[in-house]
């Protein structure tokens, strides 16, 4: 294979592990880690092509899944971490030792994915996270510099993974966002 997706599912990925209940991230420096511990299981797993999250060395993507905000606490060096960007929506808190983003955050309650949590499951040593579902903002990585003449075998390869390139959200995650766009403007109730 001449690139590497992501390392947690280049070689396939094992499915969730029943009654799972979290686990505990981990940055990557050597002395005095930061940790993060998620108290549930994840949902829409998903890798991601957009320049803005924390991607391993050599990934095309990153993996990213959501959890309730309420079972996502920093127990170890939180004042090592910083918000990457504070003028973004969503905002990722970086290692300011290793750069590694530990959690993102939407603070804007009228956000359609406000009380969610982005963690990178790769982080944990436990074993029985939800698996990655789909693959988002596939063309995003030709902005982070991918060949667009890779961009079929790319796809192809997502595929082989069985995960479905989007260059948006997953079909359920784009529908609870306009579920919730069209309850704001009392289109529905």
């Amino acid at each position: 294979m001449a690139f590497s997706i992501h390392p947690a599912v280049d070689k396939g990925f094992k499915p969730a592990k029943p009654g799972f209940s979290g686990g505990t991230l981990h940055c990557k420096c050597s002395k005095d880690p930061v940790e993060v511990k998620i108290t549930g299981q994840t949902a829409h797993n998903h890798v991601c092509g957009c320049t803005k999250c924390w991607k391993p060395a050599g990934a095309l993507f990153s993996q990213i899944a959501v959890v309730p905000r309420d079972k996502v606490t920093v127990t170890k060096h939180a004042e090592k971490l910083k918000i990457v960007d504070a003028s973004a929506p969503l905002q990722r808190y970086a290692c300011t030792g290793c750069g590694v983003h530990m959690y993102s955050r939407i603070e804007n309650k009228g956000h359609p994915l406000y009380g969610l949590d982005f963690i990178h499951t790769e982080l944990s040593n436990d074993d029985g996270w939800s698996p990655p579902e789909f693959a988002a903002f596939v063309s995003s990585i030709i902005e982070g510099g991918a060949d667009p003449a890779n961009m079929s075998a790319v796809r192809a390869r997502l595929r082989e993974l069985k995960l479905e390139p989007y260059d948006c959200l997953s079909p359920p995650i784009m529908d609870l966002i306009a579920t919730h766009t069209a309850k704001a403007k009392g289109i529905l109730k």
